[in-house]
């Protein structure tokens, strides 16, 4: 059975994704430290999957513990989670973003490098390509010049990991996001925002869920059919399983390129107001929302062209909009 190392593995995405794994017949092994995350969702992974993984609260950023536990453990591949997020507080703090989000990763591939390890899965993003030339985005869109320090540490950590996987026999695949929402069929596990959520869909349920007051549309003069902003949503459970075949492919020695990246959503724009409309009718109930100025860096729209990664990784959506915010809402719900 192989040994899978999952970084931030019980924020939002990774719980999903250890989930996944189990189901899929791995060993997990978890490294959070629980600064954007709850120690609770261990308890829920178990009760889904019928397995604990073997979890431990580290600070990747203390490059002893680092080193510690890779001289303790045998791990067969990476899934690297574990970064700060939010765009608004990397421009706020970004020496802060730079050391979590590159300074762990090159930790990480330090350790891989001198144990001799391989298969190094990336949590990347759509942010690499600012506002693309052209929809739908493919991944030979241009990377354009970063809008955010947290945008920044994608794009710079892609390079270190290219420049790894050149230099030290590496293997290692980045999946860029579009916009992952949406909660487990189980309802156990979901997104867990602490504090003021820095995405749409948490505030959206919020919002239905009277914890806050409206939600805010940033601008309505976008050149879109409503004039609001595009995203391509994707369903938190269609990402995991991205993730497990992205792992697979380099377990079976399949990839075509040291280094590999694959556009990761459904192909299909959704613009905030269809969001709304949507979310209203799954929830039956109407949202309180007013239109606001737009937001400095927010882009028109973002969606990908999903071709290459359903063709090579043998991957591709399975849920709707409409199911992953019923699933959002059931999760907000069960959390009051």
């Amino acid at each position: 059975m192989k040994k899978i190392l999952v970084t931030g593995g019980l924020g939002f995405i990774g719980s999903h994704t250890v989930v996944e794994l189990q189901n899929a017949g791995f060993e997990v092994v978890i490294i959070d430290n629980l600064s954007n995350s709850r120690i609770e969702v261990l308890e829920s992974i178990i009760e889904i999957t019928g397995k604990r993984p073997d979890f431990h609260k580290i600070d990747l950023r203390v490059k002893s513990d680092v080193k510690a536990f890779f001289n303790s453990n045998k791990i067969d591949g990476i899934i690297h989670f574990a970064a700060s997020k939010a765009v608004g507080e990397s421009v706020d703090k970004p020496l802060d973003y730079y050391e979590n989000n590159i300074g762990t990763l090159v930790y990480l591939l330090q350790e891989m490098r001198d144990k001799n390890m391989d298969n190094f899965i990336f949590s990347s993003s759509c942010t690499v390509y600012g506002q693309a030339d052209e929809l739908p985005i493919t991944e030979n869109a241009q990377v354009k010049a970063a809008e955010s320090p947290y945008g920044n540490t994608k794009q710079v950590g892609e390079e270190i990991i290219k420049e790894a996987c050149n230099a030290h026999n590496l293997n290692a695949i980045a999946l860029r996001y579009f916009n992952p929402i949406g909660a487990h069929d189980s309802i156990k596990i979901g997104e867990l925002p602490l504090g003021v959520p820095q995405n749409l869909i948490p505030f959206v349920t919020q919002t239905a869920a009277g914890i806050r007051k409206e939600l805010s549309i940033f601008g309505d003069n976008y050149p879109t059919e409503d004039g609001t902003a595009v995203r391509d949503y994707i369903h938190v459970v269609d990402l995991a399983k991205a993730h497990i075949a992205a792992l697979q492919r380099l377990l079976d020695k399949n990839n075509k390129a040291n280094f590999e990246f694959f556009n990761v959503g459904t192909g299909k724009g959704s613009s905030v107001l269809e969001v709304v409309q949507s979310f209203e009718k799954v929830a039956n109930k109407k949202l309180n929302y007013k239109i606001v100025g737009r937001r400095a860096g927010d882009i028109t729209a973002a969606y990908a062209d999903t071709t290459l990664a359903s063709k090579e990784l043998n991957w591709k959506t399975e849920k709707t909009l409409d199911e992953a915010l019923e699933s959002a809402w059931k999760w907000q719900q069960s959390q009051s």
